[in-house]
């Protein structure tokens, strides 16, 4: 007959002996990693069911961060502390140890348990994203190359054309005369582009030649005067550097609340991931304490304690 003798629940401590229960510590990392993904993918689609592609429908920018920021607390304080709890419930039972001792190697089986999951979820994670980015590279080496020949043209009849002839505004420059010749519109616009171009590089300040050229250009093609054409020319290009000058302040500020988002996205992930320590460890002293607990029952009934006495003799007290 096997009796609770043959069948220990505790293990005895030596000096050499590891406090180490990585059986646990591994099956607490699995269930966490498994339960996060789940919560994941459970917060995505309520995310994605949140947001709608039609004006003042769906959530907002705002409210989607928050959500984002809650939801990864949760999911970091379950996930966790459902590995951490099994990590402390499956261990061994540790023998002639003081309680000290045992709720350390519990909180720290439970911070394991939790470190292992953290590490794969970021291996992962960064599998994944790379694997992204790789194929969102490609596919936009793809589509620019389909579209560059289609391009060229485009680029080249735009006003900006200094970005297809860098040295287009030198060029003009070389066959100035005192007063411009006759030329087509997409000449003159062309003309016209590379010298505004030119200004805005230089610092926003128009060459008086440059200027002068520019306004008997205009004046060529609608018959203003000479006054009234650089009149005309000082208003519009007012006008363009307004619209840099937004333009670059609209850059700026992009890049100031990316800058923010970033910040507080890794505030706030830092954060979660501390909770997630605090609980995994938390929930591990826990599931160790359910442990050390729980009895082993034999086929008659008796507990271990209650078989011991039976086998010296002495009757077992329920």
């Amino acid at each position: 007959m096997i009796t609770t003798a043959d069948l220990p629940t505790t293990v005895a401590e030596g000096p050499n002996r590891s406090g180490v229960s990585w059986a646990a510590i591994f099956a607490g990392a699995a269930a966490a990693a498994a339960l996060s993904l789940i919560l994941m993918i459970l917060g995505a689609g309520l995310g994605f069911a949140a947001t709608s592609p039609w004006a003042h429908e769906g959530a907002s920018a705002k409210a989607l961060g928050i959500s984002t920021i809650v939801w990864l607390l949760v999911t970091q304080i379950i996930a966790s502390g459902a590995g951490g709890y099994i990590a402390g419930r499956l261990r061994v039972k540790w023998a002639n140890l003081h309680g000290d001792e045992v709720y350390f190697r519990d909180t720290a089986h439970g911070l394991l348990a939790w470190a292992v999951a953290t590490l794969v979820a970021a291996m992962l994670i960064v599998a994944t994203a790379g694997n992204i980015a790789s194929a969102g590279a490609q596919a936009g080496a793809a589509a620019v190359g389909g579209m560059a020949a289609a391009s060229t043209a485009a680029v080249a009849k735009d006003a900006g054309g200094p970005d297809a002839d860098p040295m287009g505004y030198y060029v003009d420059g070389l066959f100035r005369s005192e007063g411009p010749a006759a030329v087509s519109e997409d000449a003159a616009n062309a003309v016209a582009g590379r010298i505004v171009t030119r200004a805005l590089s230089n610092g926003g300040a128009m060459d008086p030649a440059d200027r002068t050229y520019l306004a008997q250009l205009v004046a060529q093609r609608t018959r203003l005067t000479q006054a009234e054409a650089e009149a005309r020319v000082d208003q519009v290009y007012a006008q363009v550097q307004e619209d840099a000058q937004k333009a670059k302040v609209a850059a700026q500020q992009a890049a100031d609340t990316a800058a923010k988002v970033a910040a507080w996205t890794a505030l706030w992930t830092f954060i979660a991931l501390l909770c997630g320590a605090f609980f995994a460890s938390f929930a591990a002293l826990f599931g160790g304490r359910q442990r050390d607990q729980a009895r082993w029952i034999d086929e008659d009934g008796l507990g271990y304690g209650e078989r011991r006495a039976v086998n010296a003799g002495t009757a077992p007290i329920r």
